[in-house]
């Protein structure tokens, strides 16, 4: 159903586990584990658009480093990702730790094949606005912190991966 790739972000066993099947279960065209952006790259050859999937954690800080290092790195094409976490006990601060690290969703229980299904296709063929300050990258919400903050329009496809249709850095 997904002609993508959906990276399972997290622990591998239990709820790691759990998201990777579940992921097969949805039909993406891979499901592999996080290994780092370097081998994510070279996955958006094969599959233009990749999902980050991310395990529930009992510390949903303790997936910072591997947001920023998808948000903040090298690769644009990366950086537009969607990133997805699959809460299984959610709190208000987890929520917002994670609209705080750049998180395009927060997926709460029940995971049922529809849920999930409706909530990442959210993520395709539609326009999102991003933004980009100093100390966040994701979607607008808003509340980038302060300084300058650039906005930008996108629109992901299965066969075109992301594609940026505006541009405010580039309209000045």
């Amino acid at each position: 159903m997904f002609k993508a790739t959906a990276y399972i972000v997290g622990p591998q066993d239990g709820p790691g586990a759990a998201l990777a099947e579940m992921a097969r279960h949805l039909g993406f065209e891979a499901v592999l584990a996080y290994a780092g952006a370097a081998v994510a790259e070279q996955q958006l050859a094969r599959t233009p658009l990749i999902y980050f999937l991310f395990a529930a954690v009992n510390d949903v800080t303790s997936l910072k480093m591997h947001a920023d290092a998808l948000r903040f790195g090298p690769s644009r094409r990366l950086r537009l990702s969607p990133l997805i976490y699959f809460s299984e006990s959610p709190s208000l601060d987890g929520i917002r730790a994670c609209a705080a690290m750049g998180f395009d969703d927060v997926v709460t229980l029940p995971f049922s094949r529809d849920r999930v299904m409706g909530r990442l296709a959210r993520q395709v063929g539609q326009s999102i606005t991003y933004c980009e300050s100093r100390d966040y990258f994701g979607p607008d919400r808003r509340t980038a912190g302060g300084g300058p903050v650039r906005r930008f329009d996108l629109i992901r496809s299965f066969t075109e991966g992301t594609t940026v249709t505006r541009d405010d850095a580039r309209a000045a």
